[in-house]
């Protein structure tokens, strides 16, 4: 009869538990519903993040494909799930309370306090074993937060003065008479810059990304993995200086209309592949290297 009661009292408290976790939930979706709506329509209207709505996507696919390992042996971890909530929720109203940061300050205290919220809320429910299988796909959710502006803007600089001295030496490709000055080259009969929009940090976003996700896939080596991601700073470079040399040259020999063409304004896709064909040599390099030392 003492273990029926202790039974049914151990019982009583796990619903009382499962209640009040439904309805902290509750409260924490109604809070982050508002926030969160306006941060996806920002990155909708943003230059460099609107990639990010993919990236939920591309983390429950990887979720599903490793579904039987991930979730082959669950249980509650409350506390240290609750932990990484709790910070989540925590950056949310700073968040809130930081109402004179940037919009791209802000919105990157907002997704971030979401993502933590998500992984919370799975190590909560799921348990530690099942955060460590399915670590990568949760930790993938980072690449939904803004970088802040300040480190944005950096990489922006590093881009555009790195995509200008790779103007220039390919440039001496081409035959053609250039002065420069700084970021600026003169050619003949026109001008042309290469602008903070030249630096193609949009296009590099999404090959850090992709090059994470071949990474995880194709390599095992943590050094080789960072090789990968850390190659698409001159890859990016490299890329931008042909797709600025290509359209000068046509613009010089053959109409200068070339610098207000489509292929100028839509033509980063074409050129985002020729960094993707760019990508891949390194890649089969060390796949390869690696190939041959499990063998």
């Amino acid at each position: 009869m003492t273990k029926l009661k202790e039974l049914i009292g151990e019982s009583g408290a796990q619903v009382d538990v499962k209640r009040g976790l439904l309805f902290l939930a509750a409260v924490v979706a109604l809070a982050l519903y508002g926030p969160v709506r306006e941060y996806l329509y920002w990155t909708y209207k943003s230059m460099y993040y609107t990639h990010v709505v993919l990236i939920p996507l591309v983390s429950a696919y990887l979720i599903f494909t490793r579904r039987k390992e991930i979730f082959e042996d669950v249980g509650y971890a409350f506390a240290p799930g609750g932990a990484v909530a709790g910070l989540g929720v925590l950056l949310l109203a700073a968040a809130v309370l930081a109402s004179e940061w940037g919009r791209n300050d802000y919105y990157a205290l907002v997704a971030c306090s979401t993502v933590l919220v998500v992984i919370g809320a799975f190590i909560a429910l799921f348990g530690l074993r099942a955060f460590q299988a399915a670590r990568f796909a949760l930790l993938f959710l980072a690449f939904m937060v803004p970088l802040p502006t300040a480190v944005e803007q950096w990489i922006i600089r590093v881009l555009q003065l790195g995509s200008a001295e790779f103007v220039a030496f390919l440039f001496q490709f081409t035959g053609m008479p250039i002065l420069r000055d700084a970021c600026v080259f003169h050619l003949p009969g026109i001008s042309i810059e290469v602008a903070p929009q030249c630096s193609g940090i949009r296009s590099s976003l999404a090959l850090v990304i992709t090059c994470v996700l071949a990474g995880h896939m194709f390599l095992k080596t943590t050094w080789k993995k960072a090789v990968l991601v850390l190659a698409v700073l001159p890859i990016t470079m490299l890329k931008n200086g042909i797709r600025i040399v290509t359209l000068s040259v046509l613009a010089v020999y053959v109409d200068r209309g070339f610098l207000e063409s489509s292929l100028h304004r839509d033509g980063g896709i074409v050129f985002f592949i020729l960094a993707l064909c760019l990508m891949a040599p390194i890649l089969f390099v060390l796949r390869r290297g690696e190939h041959k030392k499990s063998v």
